[in-house]
Order: structure tokens, then C-alpha cells, then sequence
């Protein structure tokens, strides 16, 4: 593992183990930290002052605005219908293949084992809850949970735990 070359590196970049990393054709801006085992491919652009934390995978095509927290193990993906081969038996290679952007806007939150579809935005502020499975837009300020992930309540009316068994979440200006 590495930081390549062809990294363009911000200010005051702080990769904790850079022997522990992948990272290859992307931007890092200024005062940013990243753990360890996480591996950042060509064409992202990650903004300044986020937060990588460690076994985390940020694929082609994906956008980190200013202030992004990023969990451990979030796993983002770039195609919704991979396949190793074409029709006709062959292997897939980068021209195979159609990369479908991912933004994350600024000051948003990615909980740990999140897994990040392709081509959805996640809004301003919005905090995504560990484990879940985001497959479609999720709105500025929202708290989103769950397989696949639901919106819950709203990061501007506090971020108190809700209360439910897990299925059936209760949101109320007390469970936020």
C-alpha cells in the first residue's frame, strides 16, 4: 500500500499510517486526517478539515465536500450493476465500465459500516447512522438509519438518541 505520485495533497494532510494506505489519482484538501487501510482511488475529491477513519473505501466518482466525517468501514460504490465480464464471456476492463458520481455535502456524517450506493447526494449536515445502506438521495440535515436507510428525524431539532424497538422508531421532539 501507498500514497502515489499522482496524489495532490493539501496543507497539514495527516495520513496516520501512510505504509497502511491506498491512494492513487485523488484530491485531498487541506487538514484532513486519514486512518489506517483506507484506500482512496482516482477521481475523488475529498474537501478540508474531514475526517477519514481507518478500513474505509472511498471508490472512483465520489465527492467529500468541507468538515465530511467519514466512520470506519463505510464502503462506497460507483456502479449499480457490476458484472466481471461483458456478454460475451470476457473480462471487464476500465473501459467496461461507467462511473456514477456520489457527492457528500458539507459538514455531513457517515457512521461506521455504512455502505453509500451510487449516484445519491447526502445533504448539508445530514448524519447517517452506522450500518446502513443508502440507495437514494437523503435531504440536508437529515438523520437517516436503517437497510435500506429512512429518514428519522432532523439534526436541527437535536441529536437525541430515538426510542423503539429498531423497527419501529418513535420520533418526538424528546426521542430527538
Amino acid at each position: 500500500m501507498a500514497v502515489k505520485n499522482d496524489v495532490k495533497l493539501g496543507t497539514n494532510v495527516k495520513i496516520f499510517h501512510p505504509d497502511l494506505v491506498n491512494l492513487y489519482g485523488c484530491v485531498i484538501g487541506d487538514d484532513t486526517k486519514i486512518g489506517a487501510f483506507v484506500e482512496i482511488q482516482q477521481d475523488v475529491t475529498i474537501g478540508s478539515r474531514c475526517k477519514i477513519s481507518s478500513h474505509s473505501f472511498l471508490c472512483e466518482g465520489v465527492v467529500l465536500e468541507d468538515e465530511v466525517f467519514i466512520g470506519h468501514g463505510v464502503m462506497f460504490t460507483n456502479d449499480l450493476y457490476p458484472r466481471a465480464t461483458n456478454e460475451d464471456g470476457s473480462l471487464k476492463t476500465a473501459d467496461d465500465w461507467y462511473t456514477i458520481k456520489t457527492l457528500v455535502k458539507r459538514c455531513a456524517s457517515i457512521g461506521s459500516n455504512a455502505t453509500i450506493l451510487p449516484g445519491v447526494t447526502i445533504g448539508e449536515k445530514a448524519i447517517v447512522g452506522s450500518g446502513a445502506t443508502v440507495t437514494r438521495d437523503v435531504p440536508d440535515y437529515a438523520i437517516v438509519v436503517g437497510v435500506p436507510a429512512r429518514v428519522i428525524g432532523d439534526v436541527r431539532d437535536g441529536l437525541r438518541p430515538a426510542v423503539g424497538d429498531g423497527q419501529n422508531l418513535q420520533i418526538s421532539a424528546t426521542s430527538l
